[in-house]
C-alpha cells in the first residue's frame, strides 16, 4: 500500500481540553462536523492520553482551533507532554467556558457533550454535541499538512496519522522532546527547535 496517499487526506489542529478538577489537553488532527442540525463533532483520541480519560468521567470537552501563527511552545506542551506528569494549561493564556478551559490564543473554540462513542483498539472517537462556539478570528487555520511540510513536524507515536518512516543514512541533530530533526553539521548556540523551542541541549545527533 501507498500510505502517502493518507497524506491528501485534510486535518486540522487543535488542542482538546477536559477538566475534572484537574485542567487537561492535548493535540489532535482528527475533529469533524458530523451533523447540522443539531451540530454534532467527531474527535479521536488515544485511549492511554489523561484526556480521554478525563473525558470518559466528565462527558464533555472542548476544541481550540490553532491558526499557522501559533507558538511553537504550544505544540510541543500539548503534543508532547503528559497532564498526568504537566500541568500545561500552566504555561498558556485561556479562560473557561462551561467549565472547560480554551485557549486565548486560538481562532476559534467549541465546547462540546458527549452523546456517544466508539471504541477502537487504540483510540475512542467522541460524538459531541455542541454547546457553544466563539471567539472567531480572521487567522489562517493550521492545516495539518502545513504542520508536517512547513514546520517539519513529526506525528507522537500515539497520533492516529503515524507512520513510521524509513530514511537513507545521513547525519541529523533530533529534538529530544518533539522528534523533528534538522540535517547541520553544528546546531548554532542559539539554536532553537521550531516545533517545540527547546534549545540545544534538547537535541542528539543521529546517525541514519
Amino acid at each position: 500500500m501507498k500510505l502517502d496517499v493518507l497524506k491528501n487526506m485534510s486535518y486540522g489542529m487543535y488542542i482538546v481540553g477536559a477538566c475534572d478538577g484537574k485542567k487537561v489537553g492535548c493535540v489532535v488532527n482528527t475533529v469533524v462536523q458530523i451533523t447540522n442540525n443539531p451540530i454534532t463533532l467527531m474527535v479521536s483520541l488515544n485511549r492511554d492520553n489523561e484526556t480521554t480519560k478525563t473525558i470518559l468521567k466528565t462527558k464533555k470537552f472542548s476544541i481550540s482551533i490553532l491558526d499557522e501563527n501559533v507558538s511553537p511552545e504550544i505544540i510541543g506542551t500539548f503534543g508532547y507532554q503528559t497532564s498526568r506528569e504537566v500541568d500545561k494549561f500552566q504555561s498558556v493564556i485561556y479562560h473557561d467556558v462551561d467549565g472547560l478551559p480554551v485557549l486565548d490564543s486560538s481562532c476559534g473554540y467549541i465546547t462540546c457533550e458527549v452523546i456517544d462513542m466508539l471504541e477502537t483498539s487504540t483510540h475512542i472517537v467522541f460524538l459531541g454535541q455542541v454547546k457553544s462556539m466563539d471567539g472567531y478570528k480572521e487567522e489562517i487555520p493550521m492545516t495539518y499538512r502545513y504542520y508536517q511540510e512547513v514546520l517539519k513536524g513529526k506525528s507522537p507515536k500515539n497520533a492516529p496519522t503515524y507512520i513510521e518512516e524509513t530514511t537513507t543514512k545521513r547525519t541529523v541533530w533530533k529534538c529530544k522532546v518533539c522528534g523533528y530533526e534538522v540535517e547541520m553539521d553544528t546546531l548554532p548556540q542559539d539554536y532553537r527547535c521550531p516545533i517545540c523551542g527547546r534549545t540545544i541541549t534538547d537535541f542528539e545527533r543521529i546517525e541514519k
